[in-house]
Order: C-alpha cells, then sequence, then structure tokens
C-alpha cells in the first residue's frame, strides 16, 4: 500500500505556513481544555467529594500546561534524542546552529519529555494555589488521550515516526515523493554506515496503531473509569491508569515502530520510548494500589 501524497502545509498566508502538526497541538489544547472544563463543572463525577479547581483556576492552568508541553516536548526531544542540539547552543558555528534547539518548526517533539514538563507546571500550580496535587492530575490525565490522538495522525500525515518493516496487507511504503526529494531516489541515506530513511518498503503504519490505542482507547477506559467506576473520589486513580496504560501501549508499539535514527542498538534490544515508558507504568501501577487500598477523599477527610 503506497502512502498518501499528504502536503504538511494546510495553507499558507504570505510567507506563514499553517501546518497540520500546529493544528493537531491547537486541536489538543482547545478539546483538552472542553473536556476539563465538563469534569470540574460535574460536581456529580467527584462524589462524596468535590472538583478540586474552579473554571476560573483552569483556565490559569491551562496557560502553563501549554508552556509545559512546549518547553517540556522540545527540550526533551534534545535530551533524549538528540543532545547534540544542546552542544551546539554553546558551541555551533553560527547563530543558525546556536539557535537550533529553539527552532520548533524544524520538528522534533517528545512526549516524554511533554509530559515532564506538564507535570513540573501542575506541581507548580497545585503548590502555588493550595490544591491536592493528585486531584488535579486526575483532571488533566483524561483529557491528554485527546492530544495524542491528533499528534499521531499528524505523524501520520508528515509521513514520519514511520514502523519497521513488514509482510503485512496492511503495509504501507512511506517512499513518497517528498520523501525522495529529501532521502534520494530510494528513500534512504547511509550515515556513519546506518541507514536512515524510510527505504522503498512496506512498513507498520504504526502512527495509526499509537493514535488507536494511546488515543482512543485509553480515552475511552479513562471515561469509564470516570463515569463508570466513579473513580475520581480516589485521588490519583485515574492519573495512574493513564501513566500505566500509555506506558504499556508506547512499550509495546515500540516493537513494530522504526526506532530513532542513532537509537537501533541499545542494550538487550530495548528502545528509548521503551525505557521512557518503565518509570510511568511503576509509578502508574503504585498510583493505582494507592488509590484503590484507600477509601474516598470525603470519607478519608
Amino acid at each position: 500500500m503506497q502512502f498518501p501524497e499528504f502536503d504538511p502545509v494546510l495553507f499558507s498566508i504570505g510567507p506563514l505556513d499553517i501546518r497540520w502538526y500546529a493544528l493537531a497541538y491547537v486541536a489538543g489544547i482547545v478539546l483538552g481544555w472542553w473536556y476539563a472544563n465538563r469534569l470540574v463543572r460535574n460536581n456529580a463525577v467527584w462524589q462524596p467529594g468535590k472538583p478540586p479547581v474552579t473554571t476560573v483556576q483552569l483556565d490559569d492552568l491551562v496557560l502553563w500546561i501549554t508552556l509545559g508541553i512546549i518547553l517540556g516536548g522540545r527540550f526533551g526531544y534534545a535530551l533524549f534524542y538528540k543532545p547534540s542540539l544542546y552542544a551546539d547552543l554553546f558551541g555551533g558555528a553560527g547563530w543558525g546552529e546556536r539557535l537550533a534547539l529553539f527552532r520548533l518548526w524544524d520538528g522534533g517533539m517528545s512526549f516524554h519529555g511533554g509530559l515532564i514538563g506538564v507535570t513540573l507546571a501542575i506541581v507548580w500550580f497545585a503548590w502555588k494555589n493550595k490544591i491536592r496535587l493528585l486531584s488535579l492530575g486526575d483532571v488533566v490525565a483524561p483529557v491528554v488521550p485527546i492530544g495524542l490522538f491528533f499528534g499521531r495522525v499528524a505523524n501520520f500525515i508528515n509521513g514520519e515516526l514511520w514502523g519497521r518493516p513488514t509482510d503485512a496487507p496492511w503495509g504501507m511504503n512511506f517512499c513518497s515523493s517528498r520523501m525522495r526529494d529529501i532521502y534520494g531516489a530510494s528513500c534512504e541515506i547511509f550515515v556513519n554506515g546506518q541507514a536512515q530513511g524510510p527505504g522503498d518498503v512496506a512498513r507498520h503504519p504504526s502512527q495509526l496503531y499509537e493514535a488507536g490505542l494511546e488515543g482512543l482507547v485509553l480515552g475511552l477506559i479513562l471515561w469509564l473509569a470516570i463515569y463508570k467506576g466513579r473513580l475520581l473520589a480516589k485521588p490519583g486513580y485515574v492519573t495512574g491508569i493513564f501513566l500505566f496504560g500509555y506506558g504499556l501501549v508506547r512499550a509495546s508499539l515500540e516493537n513494530v515502530r522504526q526506532p530513532d535514527f542513532g537509537m537501533e542498538h541499545l542494550p538487550l534490544g530495548l528502545t528509548m520510548g521503551m525505557m521512557l515508558s518503565t518509570p510511568m507504568m511503576l509509578i502508574g501501577a503504585w498510583l493505582i494500589w494507592r488509590a484503590w487500598s484507600r477509601p474516598p477523599v470525603a470519607a478519608e477527610a
């Protein structure tokens, strides 16, 4: 199956390009805010407790979370996948190289880095406003799959983060004309003896697997936990389900996702995604156990 010829740029306004990837971030943040707003307005799902924030506080939190997503995602990408960006910041040949870390339009964002950035924003906001930290996390966690869904669809449109080679009938050849412009006629170049590019072979459309599992399935599980399981009454339960669920899905799908260039031969056959997702699963499992073993927050008080 041939990869469709998508244009990463939806439309342009003069010199400004409006890209699908940027719109994915906007859609994820706006729809996430809308969903979180519905949660904090619904007192019934928090009983016998109450929502940890007001709608006004939630509006303020969205700004800090947005900064956490962007700064954490970019700095995390450089830390985990391309540390040379930090070296160039202080020792680049010119200002173009020195400022490459801040050129978000060149691509390169890390979910795990964004998670760290958002976590720091939540911790700071909870401390500043004297809000129960785990309950605030339970407001944010259910909305994350919305952004994950749109982000993975945008990855697919961009033809990036492709999967490993496969003989499956739904395997997709990502060697489009745009990829040929980047990697040459064979959609593959060799850097220091290692192949870079999708090549002219069928691969798993792992971006769509992730959109379905990290976005739709995980989002549905969290919805059921909130509206059917009534788990918001136990702080940290929903956050734990998200962390464990995402970590499990991401670590599993790393088996069909092509490892990042230069990280194909990490110890024990692991990938960077697996190593970063393992702590998520451990923390998530601990939060689930902690919340399950304690009474609802109002009874606890």
